[in-house]
C-alpha cells in the first residue's frame, strides 16, 4: 500500500502484466531523445538492406511469477534506425512468426518528432512484418544486398527469441556473409540462439556493451520491474566468454570485429552514429 501511495507500486495492466510505476516512469522515461539529425552521405551501393529482428512477445516472466509489460523499446529500435535512413539504407522487418511488433509504448517518446515521424512512416510494416522462416526460406541467398542485421533492445528481446533456432540461423548466416550486426540493452539476449542445439557460442571473445544486471536487480524497488529477472544477462553472456565493457546504464557503446553493441537507451543516438560511420567505411 505505501508503495502505491509513494507512487512506486508496478501499474496492473488489463491482461493481468505489469507496466512501470509513476515513479520509474518519471525517473526513465523521457518525452524526448538526444536525437542528432546529421546529414549523412548516403549509401549508394547493392548493400542496401538492414535486417531488424523485433519481437512479438509482451509479457515476460519474471522470477516471482509475475510478467512484466514490454516489447521493443521504441527509442532503442527507433533512434539507430533513424541514423541508418538517414545515411540511405532500408529495413526489412521481420518477427518470429510474422506477428506485428510489439513496443513498450509507455516508453515512447510523445514529443520527439523524428521518432514520432519514422514510427508513422514504418507503421504498416510493423503491423505486418515478414516471419523469420519466411526470410530464411526466401531471402538468405541475397546476402549480397544487406549490410547488417539489428535487433533492438528491450526486455521483450528476452522473450522466445534467445531461444529460436531461426534467430541462431540468421546470426550465423550474417557472420559467415560478413555482414555486421548491431545491438543494444537486452537485445544482446538474441545471441544466446548461437548456443541452441549444442552449438558453440558465436561471439565468445568478443568484447560488448550491455545492459548490466545491476540495474536489473535493483529496478523492481522503485516498480520497474515487478520482480528480479529469472537470470542476469549480462552475467550469462560474460559466463560464454564475453568481455563486458560497461559496468552502468550509460552511454557506452562498443565495436569489435563485426559487431557493434550498446549498453541501454541512453546509448541509442551513439549507436546509431557509429553503426553508420562504420557501415559507410567498411560496406562497399
Amino acid at each position: 500500500m505505501l508503495k502505491k501511495i509513494l507512487g512506486f507500486a508496478s501499474k496492473l495492466e488489463s491482461d493481468g502484466s505489469y507496466s512501470p510505476s509513476k515513479m520509474a516512469l518519471k525517473m526513465g522515461v523521457s518525452d524526448t531523445t538526444d536525437f542528432e539529425n546529421i546529414s549523412y552521405q548516403k549509401y549508394n551501393g547493392e548493400k542496401s538492406k538492414v535486417l531488424v529482428i523485433f519481437t512479438e512477445e509482451k509479457n515476460l516472466k519474471m522470477k516471482n511469477g509475475k510478467f512484466f509489460s514490454t516489447g521493443n523499446h521504441p527509442v532503442e529500435a527507433l533512434l539507430p534506425m533513424l541514423h541508418l535512413k538517414n545515411a540511405g539504407f532500408e529495413f526489412v522487418i521481420v518477427t518470429p512468426t510474422g506477428k506485428p511488433v510489439v513496443f513498450e509504448m509507455w516508453a515512447f517518446p510523445k514529443k520527439d518528432e523524428h521518432v514520432k515521424a519514422i514510427y508513422k512512416e514504418l507503421k504498416s510494416n510493423f503491423d505486418k512484418p515478414i516471419s523469420l522462416s519466411d526470410f530464411i526460406n526466401t531471402s538468405l541467398e541475397h546476402a549480397d544486398s544487406y549490410s547488417a542485421v539489428f535487433i533492438p533492445g528491450g526486455h521483450g528481446a528476452m522473450i522466445g527469441i534467445p531461444a529460436d533456432e531461426n534467430v541462431g540461423k540468421i546470426l550465423r548466416w550474417a557472420n559467415e556473409n560478413n555482414l555486421f550486426t548491431i545491438s543494444l540493452c537486452h537485445g544482446p539476449g538474441a545471441f544466446l540462439a548461437t548456443t541452441l542445439n549444442n552449438q558453440k557460442f558465436l561471439y565468445e571473445g568478443y568484447k560488448m556493451a550491455v545492459f548490466p544486471d545491476a540495474v536489473d536487480n535493483k529496478t523492481p524497488m522503485f516498480g520497474y520491474l515487478p520482480g528480479k529477472m529469472t537470470y542476469g544477462l549480462s552475467e550469462k553472456l560474460k559466463s560464454l566468454g564475453v568481455k563486458l565493457m560497461n559496468t552502468k546504464m550509460d552511454k557506452t557503446v562498443c565495436l569489435d570485429r563485426k559487431l557493434i553493441t550498446g549498453s541501454s537507451p541512453l546509448a541509442s543516438n551513439e549507436l546509431g552514429k557509429l553503426a553508420v560511420k562504420t557501415l559507410l567505411n567498411e560496406i562497399k
